[in-house]
Formats: structure tokens, sequence, C-alpha cells
């Protein structure tokens, strides 16, 4: 049995009951102690969403609790202009035991809150904006859940084992083996998911060749964003186990199916889903609530796709490229699945797995929550697909419209938002003076998301 210890039994079973059990400091080291855990991985993100961590003995991981583990902010993409030190501080809910590491002297995971040296919370600690976002939820009254749909493609390595753009098979849509090769390597991905206390709900073949889609159960915002840059470092390591390679970037391939990361909110008030229609209509709220998210579409895309690549998949294969909505049009920006029934949802379909989920999830939550206290008003999903309002076409658009965005620059602390800004323009710009340097980017794209 994975889960050695009760109350990892217990925990696990919090988010299928919406029990709200966490680990606590005292859990973690005594499940550390007694389960011969050798190794502890500190982890946090930069402002792109991009894994750092470091690794701690775990006889060193009380005192990582109470007085935190420096790090050197300088090389960290995006920390410059904060505290040249910072703390982290292990968030004891976030335990995990890395299955693919030995039995024997096993290795878990833990996130981190980011702190500067004088205990105040560090302003590029992209887990704090969900946060705020969530507690601005939460006062106004409703419970948010979110359940991702993630495409992903699956390349062979050549004989040095350096990935390649050779897919790994050549079958499409829910095919199945032995046209589909993918099947067993998901299936460890899963079961690998289920070990870690996350909740995969199903997994196919995608319609591009070598590309898969894993699809997760709705929970709460946080442990969604958390679970989402897990299952990114799980499927890279099932697809290395197997000789292959994992990409989460874009467009990969230019003549194939995009890969996105469909955002299915699910938002309820008095334990009532206002994305419902009841026969009568979509409730005011989710009217509102739509109508903010599109009103703020546009400048919210360069943190939704955050990469050159991002805007090579937009008006193909239903990867959607204009401001709309629909219940059931696949190529809208915002579809409502299931509208008649308690599953109803909100499906935003712009965003691509480079995305930081952090910084997505909270623009997202906090354009709808805009539209619901300003009551913004809804058009018809077919007056609204007549306005032919275009997403922007590339980063430098998406970029634009964020730079004179009062609404992004509201939410996001300063020092992301500059830098964040900063460094994607620098980019931008470097590609447009050379196709050698937008080479570079996309090889660096390809072997990194």
């Amino acid at each position: 049995m994975h889960k050695l210890m009760m109350l990892y039994l217990i925990s696990s079973n919090k988010r299928k009951g919406d029990i709200e059990l966490k680990y606590t400091v005292k859990e973690v080291l005594q499940f550390v102690e007694e389960n011969d855990v050798k190794f502890v991985r500190l982890v946090f993100f930069d402002i792109f969403g991009v894994m750092k961590n470091v690794s701690i003995m775990s006889q060193e991981l009380e005192r990582a609790f109470e007085f935190g583990v420096h790090v050197v902010s300088s090389s960290v993409d995006g920390f410059e202009g904060g505290s040249a030190d910072l703390l982290l501080f292990p968030d004891p809910a976030t335990l995990r035991v890395l299955p693919w590491r030995p039995q024997h002297g096993r290795v878990v995971r833990l996130l981190c809150d980011i702190k500067n040296p004088d205990g105040s919370a560090f302003e590029g600690d992209v887990r704090r904006v969900l946060k705020k976002a969530v507690e601005r939820t939460e006062q106004a009254g409703f419970t948010c859940k979110v359940g991702l749909s993630c495409e992903f493609y699956l390349f062979k390595m050549d004989d040095q084992g350096n990935p390649t753009k050779t897919p790994h098979d050549n079958a499409g849509y829910l095919d199945v083996a032995p046209l589909d090769k993918g099947e067993n390597v998901r299936r460890q991905i899963c079961l690998t998911l289920e070990e870690m206390d996350m909740y995969p709900l199903s997994s196919h073949h995608e319609s591009g060749p070598g590309q898969n889609e894993i699809d997760f159960k709705h929970s709460d915002l946080l442990s969604a964003a958390d679970d989402f840059v897990t299952f990114k470092t799980v499927v890279k390591t099932a697809a290395a186990a197997n000789g292959l390679y994992a990409s989460f970037m874009p467009k990969p391939l230019p003549d194939k199916s995009g890969s996105g990361l469909h955002i299915n909110l699910m938002l309820k008030k008095y334990g009532f889903n206002i994305f419902k229609d009841s026969g009568k209509g979509l409730s005011d709220n989710a009217g509102y609530f739509i109508a903010g998210v599109l009103k703020r579409a546009s400048e919210m895309t360069a943190f939704m796709d955050p990469v050159l690549n991002s805007y090579a998949r937009f008006g193909a294969y239903k990867a959607p490229d204009t401001i709309d909505w629909s219940y059931s049009d696949l190529n809208t920006l915002i579809r409502l699945p299931e509208a008649g029934t308690d599953r109803a949802r909100m499906d935003f379909r712009s965003p691509d797995p480079s995305c930081n989920p952090y910084l997505a999830f909270a623009l997202l939550l906090h354009a709808g929550l805009d539209g619901i206290e300003n009551k913004y008003e809804l058009q018809s999903s077919a007056d609204v697909k007549d306005s032919n309002e275009k997403l922007p076409g590339s980063l430098a658009q998406a970029l634009e419209a964020a730079k004179n965005s009062s609404f992004v620059k509201d939410i996001l602390p300063g020092m992301i938002f500059e830098n964040y800004i900063g460094i994607k323009t620098d980019i931008v710009n470097r590609s447009l003076h050379g196709t050698e340097f937008r080479q570079q980017i996309e090889d660096r794209y390809f072997e990194m998301i």
C-alpha cells in the first residue's frame, strides 16, 4: 500500500468528499520520520510558472518549516527588482510522495510560500496571487471548482536520447491500440497521479499523431493549479521511462492539431450552480460572469498563451481565435457544456499548457467576478459571434493589450507585471530581427515546455 499512514489515506479522501482536511506540520514530520523519507524537494515557481526546487535532507525539514530555506533570487527569471535573498517556507498541505523515486530513501515534495528575509510576503510569489483571487471569491459568497483538460504530444527519441519531432504513433481522435501506441503511457500516468493523490477523470488519444489528452476531476482552484504543474512533471517522467519525449508546446507540428489547456470552471452560490440553465436561460450571475471574461479576454491573452508558438495554434483544429460564446460550438472561446444539468460549467478554451496556471486562473476569476460586481450585460451568443471580435493574433499584440490594461495592472503585483511584460517584450523584439533567434526560441520551447 502506497499510502503508508492513516493520515495519508484520510487526506486522500478530502477531494473526493470535499472534506476539509489538511496536513499539519506535525503530521508531515511524523510521516517523514516513520516512512524512510530521506530527501525533501522544496518546490516554487518563477513568474512564468516554471518549476524550481531545492532538495534538502529530511532531518532539515523541521528547521525549514520554522526558519525557511534560503535561495538567491537573481538567477530566477522575473525575480529581479526584489530582495536578493529569499526564504522558502514549505506548505504542509502540499505533501506528495514521488512514486517514481526509490522506495528506500523516499523522496517527497512540498510546495513553498516565498518570503522576504524580514518575513513579509514576496511580491513575485505567483501562488499568492491565486490565493488572493480565491479569497475574493469566498468573500463574495461563491465557491469555485476547476477541472482541466490538457493535451500533449509524445515524440520518439533519437539514438543519443535527444527528442525528435517524429510522433510516437499515427493514430487519431479516440483511436485504440495497436494504432494508438500511447495507451500504456497514459495508463502509467493516470496510476501515478492517483498514487500522488490527484484524480484523473479520463484519458484518450487526441486528433494529432502522437497527441494525447488527460482530463481531471474538478477541484478547488489552488489544488487544480498545484496539480497541473505536478502533472506536467509526471507526464514527462513517464514518457522518459518509456523512451519517449513529452512536449506541452502549443503547436509542435505546424500542420497538425495544437495542444490546449481547457479550463472548466464551475461556480456555485448557496449551493446553486450558476451556469445551470433550468430552461429559462442562464442565471443573471452566469451572464455577468461570462460577460466579464469576454470583456477582458484580449487583455488576459498574454498570460493564457504566453509564448510565440501559442499563436500558431489559434483559428485551426477548434482552437478559438474570436471572442465569443456558445452552448455547444467547439470553435468558440467560451462554451457551456451540459448547461441543463448539475455538471454545467464554463469551458474557457483559448489557454495552452505553456501558461502559468496561478496567473491564468487568477485573472480569469477576477475578470468574471468584476462582471458580476458591475453587472456586465451578456449579449446573445449570435450577436457576439456576429461582431467577429478577434483575440490577439500574436504575442506582440497580446502584450500590447496587457500593457494598456488597468485590469491586469490592478490584479498582478507590480514586480510580476513589469518583469513579465518586459521579458516577453524583449523576446518578441529579438525574434522580429532574425529568424535564427526565433528558431532558437522555438527549439527551447520544444525542449522545456
